[in-house]
C-alpha cells in the first residue's frame, strides 16, 4: 500500500534564523543586511577546461565557464563560479537541477564530464549593505579591499574559522554571497549577528 501521508516542505538550515537576520537588517538602516537565500541549486561540474566539452558545456548554458582562477561569470540567472583548473560551481535559482544537469550531459557527450548535485550541502547568505566588506573583515583572512576582491571574484575561505565559498557580487546587485555548509549555517549566522552588532 502506497503512503500516503503528505510530506512536509523542505526546511532551509536558517529557516529559524530568518526573524533576526531581518530585525538585525532593519536595526542597521542600510548598513548591513544580512539574508539568506534558501535552495538554490548548486551543481559542481568538473572536465577538461581545454577540452571540446568546455566550449560545448558553455555553449548550452549560454554562459561560458570562468577560466581565470577564482573569478565569477554571470548570465541571466545562472552564476559560474571558478573552483580549480578543471572544477567550476554553477549556481542558479531553485528547483533548476534537473534541467542544468540534462544540459551540460548532453552538451559534453560522450566527453569526460563529472556533475555532481551539491545544493543540499550548502546555503547561501547574502551579506550588503555600506559596511558589509567591514563585517565580513571581522573574521576573513583575504584583503577584501574592492582593488584586491571587487565584483566578479570568488574564493574558497574561511569567515571565522568556517570554511566559506566567498562572491562578491558584481556592482548592480552589490554585496557579498557566502555559501556555507548547511551544518555550520547556523553558526556563521550567529557569528555575522554577533559582528554586525557595532553598526545596528
Amino acid at each position: 500500500m502506497a503512503d500516503t501521508a503528505l510530506t512536509a516542505p523542505p526546511r532551509s538550515p536558517l529557516s529559524q534564523a530568518a526573524d533576526r537576520l531581518a530585525d538585525a537588517t532593519r536595526s542597521s538602516r542600510g548598513a548591513i543586511r544580512l539574508a539568506e537565500l534558501p535552495f538554490l541549486t548548486q551543481l559542481n561540474v568538473r572536465l577538461d577546461a581545454k577540452g571540446a566539452a568546455a566550449d560545448a558545456v558553455g555553449l548550452a548554458l549560454d554562459l561560458q565557464l570562468p577560466l581565470q582562477p577564482n573569478t565569477v561569470v554571470r548570465a541571466g540567472e545562472l552564476t559560474a563560479l571558478w573552483l580549480g583548473p578543471d572544477e567550476w560551481l554553477l549556481v542558479g535559482p531553485p528547483g533548476g537541477v534537473g534541467d542544468l544537469e540534462s544540459r551540460i550531459r548532453t552538451a559534453a557527450a560522450d566527453e569526460p564530464v563529472s556533475v555532481t548535485d551539491v545544493s543540499a550541502q550548502r546555503t547561501t547568505l547574502l551579506v550588503t549593505g555600506t559596511r558589509a566588506r567591514d563585517l565580513l573583515a571581522h573574521g576573513c583572512p583575504l584583503d577584501l579591499h574592492p582593488r584586491a576582491f571587487g565584483p566578479g571574484r570568488c574564493a574558497q575561505t574561511t569567515l571565522a574559522r568556517t570554511q566559506i565559498v566567498l562572491v562578491a557580487r558584481d556592482e548592480t546587485r552589490a554585496g557579498f554571497w557566502l555559501l556555507v555548509r548547511s551544518s555550520f549555517a547556523g553558526y556563521l549566522a550567529d557569528w555575522l549577528l554577533d559582528a554586525a552588532t557595532e553598526y545596528l
